[in-house]
């Protein structure tokens, strides 16, 4: 149970932003579409740079007592997806707030 830990704290924190951006309206609940783009563009950057990490050696998957030993990929696991929408998701909601209110 303790494996789950961290994806559990990740989605714990987007379900968070999801209520904020719900509250505020400034991304999802603003232009659902557009965010779903941005973040997979954003994401996708994201992965590239990973991957890019994990072929050169830079990256590595340390086997600690809070993450699953699942992997999409050697040295990827799956709590890394998540990861990667949450600091997408955070950034655009950083920018649209601040955006919005310095008007």
């Amino acid at each position: 149970m303790q494996s789950f830990t961290y994806l559990a704290a990740l989605v714990f924190s987007l379900f968070g932003l999801g209520i904020l951006d719900r509250r505020y309206q400034l991304a999802l609940w603003h232009d659902a579409r557009r965010t779903l783009k941005t973040i997979a563009g954003a994401g996708s950057v994201f992965i590239v740079w990973d991957l890019a990490g994990i072929g050169l050696g830079i990256f590595r998957h340390g086997n600690g007592p809070y993450s699953l030993p699942a992997r999409i990929m050697p040295e990827f696991p799956l709590e890394e997806l998540f990861f990667i929408v949450l600091l997408c998701y955070t950034t655009l909601l950083v920018y649209r707030g601040i955006e919005r209110w310095s008007r």
